[in-house]
C-alpha cells in the first residue's frame, strides 16, 4: 500500500468555526482514523502575502507559520481532501509519497 505525507501550511491564529485551523484539521485527522499527525510551530515565514511573521524580537509576530502533517495510506489523505479544503480555504496544502521505514 502507497504512504503519502500530507503537509498543511498555515498561521497559527487562523480559525475556522470558533476553534485554530490547525486544532480543526488534527481533530478531523484523528476522527478519520489517521495513524498519526504532527503540528510544528515554525519561528519565521511568509506565505502568498508576502508578510513575514517572525519570533525576532523586534517584530515579534503572534501569528507564526505553522504545519501539520500527517503519514498514512494515499487513499485515506485523499478521501479527507475536499474537507480539509473546507477547513483550511486556500491556505497551501501538499502531498507527497513516502517510503515508511
Amino acid at each position: 500500500m502507497q504512504s503519502v505525507l500530507l503537509r498543511i501550511y498555515l498561521k497559527q491564529n487562523t480559525t475556522y468555526q470558533d476553534k485554530s485551523v490547525h486544532e480543526a484539521v488534527l481533530e478531523l485527522l484523528r476522527d478519520s482514523g489517521v495513524n498519526g499527525a504532527t503540528l510544528l510551530r515554525g519561528i519565521e515565514g511568509y506565505g502568498a502575502d508576502g508578510k513575514i511573521h517572525t519570533l525576532k524580537i523586534l517584530n515579534l509576530s503572534n501569528d507564526l507559520p505553522v504545519v501539520v502533517e500527517a503519514v498514512d495510506s494515499e487513499g485515506k489523505i485523499r478521501a479527507l481532501v475536499p474537507k480539509l479544503k473546507e477547513i483550511v480555504g486556500k491556505e497551501l496544502m501538499t502531498m507527497q509519497t513516502v517510503e515508511v521505514l
